[in-house]
């Protein structure tokens, strides 16, 4: 089944170091993509002041690809020795990652065209090697929620709006779903979990070299190979947890 995976990246805790490991996290992905022979376009990136990414979207689409990827949300930790420090110091760093499903139908969700703010711009600058440099991209924010969406990945600012509009949608309806979910906890007296400070898989560069899911307990010492794309053992022991 040929499916789609939106994925989103923050950068977390760790200054320029988490922006520049939300990047590194961007082209694992791109990588595993590419070795997996699924389509990959970067729809969105926002440029870290110094290096690096402060978040960024992604769609990735092939067989299962929602399916495999929808175990990788969460936080994921970067230990290694940090490329900005001037001594050399090892540094802790934090990214997340969202994982959500194609939204077929945008009429899934209601969207008041009034509570929508648009915005228009030039895709450029450090991020820009990822998407088009246009003056077609664009950005949509919903006044109600905040959420902001964008589009850089289209060469016209229609496809653009477009893209971004399903984006939200997806959004909200996300949005909707965790607020029931989280009246249905109360309900039962149990307590809201918050998803952000939920640590699900390190990378460990520096004193040793170790990557570990701390869901399944599955780890390995090729490092470099899961920074290239090699995440299919982690996938795997992921979704046989389910």
């Amino acid at each position: 089944m040929v499916e789609s995976a939106i994925l989103s990246f923050y950068s977390g805790a760790g200054g320029t170091d988490a922006q520049d490991w939300t990047e590194i996290l961007l082209r694992m992905y791109l990588k595993w993509a590419g070795r997996k022979g699924y389509k990959a376009t970067v729809i969105a990136v926002t440029a870290g002041q110094e290096a690096g990414l402060k978040n960024a979207t992604a769609e990735i689409r092939g067989e299962r690809a929602y399916g495999l990827l929808r175990g990788e949300q969460g936080v994921h930790r970067l230990v290694r020795t940090s490329p900005f420090s001037a001594r050399s110091l090892r540094h802790t760093s934090f990214a997340y990652v969202e994982v959500l499903p194609e939204l077929k139908d945008v009429k899934e969700v209601r969207i008041n065209p009034a509570d929508l703010k648009t915005d228009t711009y030039r895709a450029g600058g450090p991020g820009g090697q990822y998407v088009n440099k246009t003056e077609s991209a664009v950005r949509i924010t919903h006044l109600p929620t905040g959420i902001a969406v964008t589009s850089q990945s289209e060469r016209s600012q229609a496809a653009n709006k477009e893209k971004a509009i399903k984006l939200l949608a997806l959004r909200l309806k996300q949005l909707l779903e965790k607020e029931k979910k989280e009246k249905i906890e109360e309900l039962k007296g149990g307590r809201v979990s918050i998803e952000w400070g939920r640590q699900i898989r390190s990378y460990v560069l520096h004193p040793y070299k170790m990557v570990k899911d701390h869901r399944t307990n599955h780890e390995t010492s090729n490092a470099e190979g899961v920074l290239n794309g090699d995440l299919d053992e982690f996938i795997e022991a992921e979704l046989q947890l389910k």
